[in-house]
């Protein structure tokens, strides 16, 4: 059986690599960072790490780190509720909630987990889920585990969202879903709106603040501070390994019933290992850290604003953006495969997207701003993609 499937799928790779969407993986040999060196020996500017913050190299989440090694060990080797939760797992927890001003809080192994976790144990086919089009892959997949009825609406489309939960009045309970920040594109859901039409017909809301926590926002607690609806939003999901240190890790926080009711039914959560301890500890500082100060988030939209600005005046395409997420659109697969290769060559540390993770014809590179991120830097990023592209 094997040599058949063996051969259809060399056929299938061999279709993906003639269509330019084959995804090689380059190989760092150093810590992630704004500067990062390449197995080839290269050193290059990274613009595609999620490193929002730049605190993946951290020294104090690392000290951090090695201090609950010493104290709490390497794993847990179990998950939490029979012998897996630590003091730190609870000290974490708390800091969430916390930080974005909600009840309770309850870990899990990645964001993929905790969407994948959310629906299932809270909603039967007696209900409704009315999911934004442009929604993470994770959020897709949760939805597709649960029961309840579905409804799609068009990307930050206000008007198509409330005729679908005109439809999903039918149902018994209904839940908004949206990513805070759209990972593709970098534009926001509009919070203030969507509220309003959750309160309007009788809906919660729930939003993902992967590509938004630490990012976006007065003091970066994303787009529930931007709109001025913290502690209003039922169900907020999030992880740890983007601007909160790039490590591993996810979370949702929200209402203290609904994360209640996850713990005892969330299967993620109940057939995962705990976090490990070392990765707690460095989050519970991660978090004193940007809540004492706000340096790093001005740091941050600064250089966003400058760069973004950079990019238009040169004339290039880019999506209309709110975040740290600068879309440099380029339409065809191949094109976005051989540009990114091509600032390598320059020292630019990009990635081509092309369908399936952006829709077809909507190939780009998406250039992602950190605080880490010196303006010689943002410069040199400019100055590459003008000689590239002709600019």
């Amino acid at each position: 059986m094997y040599n058949d499937f063996q051969k259809h799928l060399t056929d299938e790779l061999t279709a993906i690599k003639e269509a330019g969407l084959y995804k090689e993986e380059r190989i760092i040999v150093t810590p992630q960072s704004s500067g990062i060196k390449l197995n080839t020996g290269k050193d290059v500017v990274n613009f595609c790490a999620n490193n929002y913050l730049g605190l993946a190299d951290n020294p104090e989440l690392i000290e951090a780190a090695k201090a609950a090694m010493a104290t709490h060990g390497y794993g847990m080797s179990s998950v939490r509720f029979i012998c897996g939760t630590q003091d730190l797992h609870k000290q974490l927890e708390k800091a969430i909630a916390d930080y974005f001003g909600t009840e309770d809080t309850i870990l899990y192994a990645a964001c993929f987990d905790a969407n994948g976790g959310v629906f299932e144990p809270l909603l039967t086919e007696q209900d409704a889920i009315i999911s934004d089009t442009l929604n993470h892959a994770s959020i897709i997949d949760g939805v597709r585990l649960c029961k309840a009825q579905r409804y799609r609406y068009a990307n930050a489309d206000m008007e198509d969202l409330e005729e679908q939960l005109k439809k999903a009045q039918a149902q018994r309970f209904r839940l908004i879903v949206t990513d805070g920040v759209f990972s593709m594109d970098g534009n926001v859901a509009p919070m203030d709106k969507i509220y309003e039409l959750a309160q309007k017909y009788n809906a919660m809301v729930m939003v993902d603040e992967s590509h938004s926590a630490g990012v976006v926002g007065k003091t970066g607690r994303g787009v529930t501070e931007q709109y001025d609806l913290r502690g209003k939003i039922e169900i907020i999901t999030g992880t740890l390994g983007k601007a909160f240190g790039g490590a591993v890790g996810g979370f949702t926080t929200g209402k203290k019933e609904i994360i209640a009711m996850l713990r005892q039914r969330s299967r993620p959560y109940l057939f995962s290992n705990s976090i490990p301890p070392m990765i707690a500890a460095a989050a519970i500082r991660m978090f004193k850290m940007i809540t004492e100060s706000n340096e790093l988030q001005d740091r941050l939209h600064a250089n966003t604003e400058y760069f973004v600005g950079q990019m238009k005046a040169a004339g290039f395409d880019i999506k209309p953006t709110q975040s740290a997420i600068c879309a440099v659109m380029l339409y065809d697969a191949k094109l976005a495969q051989e540009v990114a290769a091509k600032l390598l060559d320059e020292g630019i540390y990009v990635t081509g997207f092309s369908y399936p993770v952006v829709p077809q014809g909507q190939a780009r590179i998406r250039v992602q701003v950190s605080a880490a991120h010196t303006r010689e830097q943002l410069d040199l990023c400019v100055a590459a993609f003008k000689k590239v592209l002709g600019k």
